[in-house]
């Protein structure tokens, strides 16, 4: 019987209720046969469920986590900080002045809490292309 692959791109977003934009990245990733697994885990709320999911993936070689949090966003922050696994953000806005609202949440994060921040899944899915692509290739 085959081992069941470890997913590439592990997705936590904060809530369920942003399960609508995770669809989106997992089509991309889906069309560039990258393996990918949901969560929801909210770094404010359920901070200790949130070190599950990476303790859970903390031994697996090549793993890219997505978050996924709009609003005040904890949980990209706290998931760079506490893997060394890359952390992408791709954070979802209903429009342009939720964006220009709640962007920042995304882009300024304290040192060592290394997160990339990318608005489109399609992006997203491409950019967790290469880096598992660079780690397939260099090691």
């Amino acid at each position: 019987m085959a081992e069941k692959k470890a997913p590439e791109a592990v997705i936590i977003m904060g809530d369920w209720c942003d399960n609508w934009w995770a669809k989106k990245i997992v089509q991309h990733l889906d069309v560039l046969k990258i393996t990918s697994k949901s969560y929801a885990a909210s770094a404010h709320k359920q901070p200790l469920e949130v070190l599950k999911v990476l303790e859970t993936y903390a031994s697996v070689k090549n793993v890219v986590y997505i978050t996924i949090a709009g609003l005040s966003n904890a949980l990209s922050g706290f998931v760079a900080a506490n893997s060394t696994h890359v952390t992408i953000a791709c954070p979802p806005f209903k429009d342009n002045a939720d964006m220009m609202v709640n962007i920042h949440s995304t882009l300024q994060m304290p040192p060592k809490a290394p997160v990339l921040t990318v608005l489109n899944p399609e992006n997203c899915a491409l950019c967790c292309k290469r880096i598992l692509d660079l780690a397939t290739t260099s090691g």
